[in-house]
């Protein structure tokens, strides 16, 4: 084991150690939520970085979604044309691609994951799974069975998972709700998988089948650093057994779930634009005034909101075991994505790759791999919110709280990603 995987494995012990001490080092805590969390996050990683089995199964699934990501681009570039075109592509017709724009290559992709797993939710096969896993982290990790059915549904669902958990929100305890926020924030839905996947298919061409592996990683992480922060001291109203999801009935057919799975897709792109808009907007603002600030202090160099997060983070992207040489790029990219929300973030990575190592191009993608971000933290709360509103206060005052805490689970999986990679040929398909 390297100096670099030792750094990460030091790096897995200080988040947990940052996780019980933001919580205010409360007590008692859970022995076996936190050890068999511990445990089975190890066990996922080693399976994944080490089994040549594991990684077939990984390359299988980013061919999967790959083919699903260009069956996506049928419809936009039939609506859009070239402005669907990534560059250097031409339409049929031979129109060139006018570059990236970001509105017409990537979000009808999200558009079309989300009506694809609508339907495969109607025809009854993502319940099994999310009834197997559920159990899974019910039975290892001795979460009640609302908890564990909230961290399965996230492999597949975003914030449509408050309406799948709805009957049982208004009696979680405290302990729970915030275990489900920093799940919710901490893992990434399929529709949006597909964002992350185009920014880095062509430099990283496993990321697909990673990402998977990275928002399976991160539910035991965020359980693990919730149960940290606020341990359970209730008995939940489904401690016994995993309930069932709720079932949605806006539809009746195959057709019907394609067309309501394409309306939700298509408010979750409007949400991550409207979200952009504001938030980039406002950040340019706080820069512009940074930058007037910095001038009369006489800097030599442009003080950014972003540069301040960077250099807060940068402590934090050491202890992944980032080389020293990407460490500046990484502590940004980290700093950012609370803010600037993990889109801007993967954008970035994805256009800078090819001057990273392999081995901060992977632990980053780990790290990137979820909501924890301000704007993801609103949605989350406003989501569950409405679907319970007496529970709107609880709700509020855990949301800072559930942000650490998914913040910490990223990083702990990346730390898993960081203990475990050292070189091995054909971990990024490279």
């Amino acid at each position: 084991m390297s100096a670099l995987n030792l750094i990460s494995l030091l790096g897995w012990v200080v988040f947990c150690a940052l996780a019980w001490v933001i919580g205010g080092c409360r007590r008692p805590v859970r022995w076996r939520t936190l050890v068999g969390s511990t445990l089975l996050t190890f066990t996922l990683g080693a399976v994944v970085f080490l089994l040549p089995a594991a990684q077939r199964v990984l390359l299988v699934l980013n061919e999967i979604i790959l083919v699903a990501l260009g069956s996506s681009m049928v419809g936009a570039e039939f609506l859009l044309g070239p402005l669907a075109l990534s560059p250097g592509q031409s339409t049929a017709a031979g129109e060139a691609s006018v570059g990236f724009v970001l509105a017409a290559q990537v979000l009808p992709a999200v558009i079309f994951f989300a009506s694809l797993m609508a339907v495969l939710h109607h025809l009854g096969a993502i319940a099994p799974v999310v009834r197997l896993f559920g159990r899974v982290f019910h039975r290892t990790l001795e979460l009640s069975g609302a908890e564990s059915l909230a961290g399965s549904i996230h492999l597949f669902f975003g914030v449509e998972t408050a309406a799948a958990i709805r009957p049982y929100i208004g009696a979680m305890t405290r302990s729970e709700l915030l275990a489900v926020l920093a799940t919710n924030l901490a893992t990434v839905a399929s529709t949006t998988l597909a964002v992350y996947v185009i920014f880095l298919r062509e430099a990283f061409p496993q990321i697909a089948g990673h990402l998977l592996s990275a928002s399976l990683l991160s539910i035991p992480c965020a359980i693990l650093a919730a149960k940290l922060m606020l341990p359970e001291t209730e008995v939940p109203a489904t401690a016994g057994e995993v309930p069932p999801m709720a079932q949605d009935d806006r539809h009746t057919s195959m057709l019907g779930a394609l067309s309501a799975g394409a309306w939700d897709g298509l408010k979750i792109a409007a949400g991550i634009t409207v979200i952009l808009i504001a938030i980039l907007g406002m950040v340019g603002l706080v820069d512009a005034g940074l930058s007037r600030l910095g001038t009369l202090f006489g800097s030599a160099t442009a003080w950014s909101l972003t540069g301040v997060l960077g250099w807060m983070f940068t402590p934090l992207a050491w202890l992944l075991g980032i080389e020293a040489a990407d460490l500046g790029v990484a502590s940004r990219l980290l700093g950012q994505r609370l803010i600037l929300t993990e889109v801007v973030s993967y954008q970035q990575l994805g256009a800078m790759a090819a001057e990273l190592s392999p081995r901060t191009l992977l632990v980053l993608s780990y790290a990137l791999c979820g909501f924890a971000h301000v704007g993801g933290m609103g949605i989350a709360i406003g989501g569950f919110g409405a679907l319970a509103p007496e529970r709107r206060d609880d709700l509020a005052q855990l949301g800072l709280r559930a942000l650490a805490a998914a913040t910490l689970a990223t990083l702990l999986t990346a730390a898993v990603a960081g203990v475990f990679y050292h070189g091995q040929t054909g971990v990024l398909g490279l």
